[in-house]
C-alpha cells in the first residue's frame, strides 16, 4: 500500500536545478535510502517532503491515516529545558500525558496529578515511561542534563531520540547514524530492520545501508534512479548502468563522427539542408557529450621519504586527575601502517591523537618524532573562510601546484577535478557549497599539503558515498602511516589493518585484523577470563593448547609480512649490486636494508612463536 506519492518534483536556486520531474512513492514498511553525491540536492528534497522548503512545482502527499515522525539535523530546541522534556514533548499521546503528569508533580497539583494518573492508566501508557528511559539510556543521554549544557552530537541524538519514541508510521531520518558511537549504530540498525514503520533516509553508512534498507533511491543528474534492492544489488545495478550508458555514448560518438562529416559537406545555405537530419544532429551531439561518471581518485603525489624513526611511543603516561588515559604505553609507528583508533567516548583517543601530534606533553616517558615527519591533521572542525573566498582559493592556499611522480607537477584545478570539484565549481564562493562539500575541500587541504603520516577524525562524516570510496582510493595508494578515528565500519574495515582499543583507565589493546572480526570476537559469549593482549608485550601462555581467534587473524597476516619484507630485502640486495649509484643512494639503500631486516627478525620470532600452536 502506498504512503507517499511524489509526482513531477522539481527544485532550483537561481539557474542551478536540484531536480526536475521527480517522480516515485514508497509502499507501507519499505525502508528506502535516498543517496547522491554532496550538493545534489538531498537534504533540500527532505526539507521538500517536510514543507520546510517550497518546490517550484509537482505534489507531495502522504497517506491522511497515517503519522510522520521527522529528524532534521538542524533541529533548535529551548536551552532551558531538559532532555526528558524534550523526547517527551510531541503529538504522541502517551508522551503528552505523562509530560502533563510529571509536571503536575514538579507542581504539587494533586487533583491534576490524580486525574492525568487515571488517563495514564485507562491508556496502559506506564510502560512508554520505561521506554524513553531505555532508548535515553542506550542514546547516552542524562534525562536530566539541560539543553544548554550539550555538545551538537548529544544533540543531535535527541533528535533521533524524538523520532524513534514518537510511535510514529513514517520516519524520516537525515544521516541518522552521525554522532553515534559504534554499540548505538549496531543498536540502531537491528531497531530499524524490525520495524514495522516505513522509513525513509538519507545516510552515507554503507553498513547501515546494506543491513536496514530494501530499496535504494539515487538522486543523480537531476534524475532519480530506483534500485530495488540492498545496498549491494544497487552497487551492481549501478555498475551495470553505467556500462550500458558508456556503450550507448561510444555508438553516439561514432554517429556523431558520422553526422559531422555530412553536415561539414552540406553547403552554406541552409535550406539546402535536410532540416530533420540536421535536428537528429543535434541530439546526437548532446548523447556523445555526456559523461559517464567516476568515483575514482588517483593523485599519484610523490610525499616526503619518511625515515627509519617515524614515531615512537616510549612508557608514555598521561591522566586528568585520578582518571588515566595511558598508563606505560610503548609503541614504533611502522611506514604504511593503517591504525583504526576505537573506544567508548571518554577512554582517551583525543589526548592520544594530540600527544601523538605534539600537541599535549606526557607525564611520563617519551614521544619521539622523527626528523622528516610531516603530520597532516583531519579535524571534524567546520572549514573557516572569508565571506568571498571561491574553491580554488581555498586550495592555492596550501599550494599553487604539488608534486607528483617523476617530476611531474599538479595544479590545484586540476587537483580540484581529480578530487571530485568540477571546473563549473572551481571560482563558485566556498559559502554556497553543502557541508559535505565543506568537508571535502577541507580534506584536500590536508592531502594537498603532502604529508607522510596522516591523522583522520571522523574523516567520512558529512561525505557522500562517492566521496568516501574516492578517499579510500587514494588512501589505498599512500606510502605514509595512517592513524584514523571512526565510526564507519565500512570505511575502517577498507582502510585498517590493526587497531588500537582504547578500553579505559589507560588499557589500550592492539587488535591484529579489521573492526568487524574484532566486534565479531567482542559478541561471543565468553567462557571463561582471558588476559587481553598488551601493546608492548604480546607473550604466548605456555599452557596454550591451540591458537585464540585473534592470534590466528596475527599468524595469518604475519606470513604475508614476513613475505613482502623478503621480498624488499632481495630487491633492495639486487639494488645494492648496481655500480651506478652515488654514495647517499648507497646510504639510503643500506640504511632501509638495515630497517628491513630489523622488522624480519621482530616479525620472524613472533611467527616461531605462534607456530608451535598453529
Amino acid at each position: 500500500m502506498n504512503v507517499l506519492s511524489i509526482e513531477n518534483l522539481s527544485k532550483s536556486f537561481g539557474e542551478r536545478i536540484l531536480f526536475e520531474q521527480l517522480t516515485f512513492g514508497i509502499d507501507q514498511g519499505q525502508k528506502v535510502a535516498l543517496v547522491a553525491k554532496n550538493g545534489a540536492g538531498k537534504t533540500t528534497l527532505l526539507r521538500c517532503l517536510y514543507g520546510k522548503e517550497s518546490a517550484d512545482s509537482g505534489t507531495v502527499v502522504f497517506r491522511k491515516d497515517i503519522r510522520i515522525a521527522w529528524m532534521d539535523q538542524t533541529d533548535a530546541y529551548h536551552t532551558d529545558s531538559n532532555v526528558w522534556d524534550i523526547v517527551s514533548d510531541n503529538y504522541n499521546e502517551s508522551h503528552g500525558l505523562l509530560y502533563a503528569y510529571n509536571k503536575a508533580l514538579e507542581a504539587e497539583d494533586n487533583d491534576e496529578v490524580e486525574r492525568l494518573s487515571n488517563e495514564i492508566t485507562a491508556l496502559d501508557a506506564w510502560g512508554t515511561e520505561a521506554e524513553i528511559s531505555r532508548i535515553l539510556g542506550i542514546l547516552k543521554l542524562d534525562a536530566n542534563a539541560l539543553i544548554k549544557t550539550l555538545s551538537g552530537g548529544q544533540k543531535k541524538r535527541i533528535s533521533l531520540a524524538k523520532v524513534l519514541l514518537a510511535g510514529a508510521d513514517f520516519l524520516v531520518l537525515d544521516e541518522p547514524t552521525n554522532h553515534l558511537d559504534l554499540d548505538m549504530i549496531e543498536w540502531l540498525e537491528s531497531y530499524l530492520s524490525g520495524s514495522k514503520a516505513t522509513v525513509f533516509m538519507v545516510t552515507h553508512d554503507r553498513y547501515f545501508l546494506e543491513a536496514v534498507c530494501d530499496v535504494i533511491l539515487e538522486l543523480e543528474d537531476k534524475t532519480l534512479y530506483k534500485y530495488n534492492g540492498n545496498f549491494s544489488y544497487y552497487l551492481y545495478k549501478k555498475a551495470e548502468r553505467q556500462e550500458q550508458l558508456a556503450s550507448s555514448i561510444d555508438k553516439a560518438k561514432n554517429t556523431f563522427r558520422t553526422e559531422l562529416e555530412w553536415i561539414r559537406k552540406q553547403p552554406k545555405a541552409r535550406g539546402t539542408k535536410q532540416k530533420a537530419r540536421i535536428d537528429a544532429f543535434l541530439d546526437v551531439k548532446n548523447a556523445a557529450s555526456r559523461k559517464v561518471g567516476s568515483e575514482e581518485l588517483q593523485l599519484g603525489i610523490k610525499m616526503e621519504r619518511l625515515g627509519t624513526k617515524i614515531v615512537e611511543f616510549h612508557n608514555v603516561k598521561k591522566s586528568y586527575g585520578s582518571k588515566k588515559i595511558l598508563d606505560g604505553f610503548s609503541y614504533n609507528f611502522q611506514r604504511r601502517e593503517r591504525i583504526g583508533v576505537v573506544g567508548n567516548n571518554g577512554t582517551g583517543k583525543t589526548t592520544f591523537i594530540k600527544l601523538l601530534l605534539g600537541e599535549l606533553e606526557p607525564e611520563g616517558g617519551k614521544v619521539v618524532v622523527g626528523d622528516t615527519l610531516f603530520f597532516g591533521h583531519y579535524t571534524q572542525d567546520i572549514i573557516e573562510f572569508k565571506a568571498d573566498a571561491k574553491v580554488i582559493d581555498i586550495v592555492k592556499e596550501v599550494a599553487e601546484f604539488i608534486p607528483l611522480e617523476k617530476g611531474r607537477q599538479l595544479s590545484a584545478a586540476h587537483l580540484l577535478e581529480r578530487f571530485l570539484f568540477p571546473r563549473d565549481m572551481h571560482y563558485q564562493f566556498v559559502s554556497k557549497l553543502s557541508g559535505g562539500e565543506k568537508r571535502r575541500l577541507k580534506l584536500l587541504r590536508v592531502l594537498m599539503a603532502n604529508p607522510n603520516f596522516l591523522v583522520l577524525d571522523e574523516p567520512t562524516n558529512d561525505l557522500d558515498i562517492f566521496s568516501m570510496a574516492a578517499l579510500e582510493n587514494y588512501l589505498s595508494l599512500f606510502e605514509g602511516s595512517l592513524v584514523v578515528i571512526s565510526h564507519d565500519r565500512y570505511f575502517m574495515d577498507k582502510i585498517t589493518d590493526h587497531l588500537f582499543v582504547f578500553e579505559g583507565e589507560g588499557k589500550i589493546v592492539d587488535i591484529t585484523g579489521n573492526y568487524s572480526a574484532y566486534r565479531q570476537e567482542q559478541r561471543k559469549p565468553k567462557t571463561q577470563e582471558t588476559p587481553s593482549l598488551s601493546p608492548k608485550e604480546v607473550k604466548l601462555d605456555a599452557e596454550k593448547k591451540r591458537m585464540s581467534y585473534k592470534e590466528q587473524i596475527e599468524f595469518n597476516q604475519l606470513e604475508k609480512d614476513i613475505a613482502l619484507l623478503e621480498s624488499e630485502k632481495e630487491a633492495l640486495t639486487a639494488a645494492l649490486s648496481n655500480g651506478n649509484l652515488s654514495n647517499e643512494e648507497l646510504l639510503a639503500l643500506g640504511q632501509r636494508i638495515g630497517a628491513v631486516v630489523e622488522h624480519l627478525d621482530t616479525k620472524s620470532n613472533r611467527w616461531i612463536e605462534l607456530a608451535e600452536f598453529a
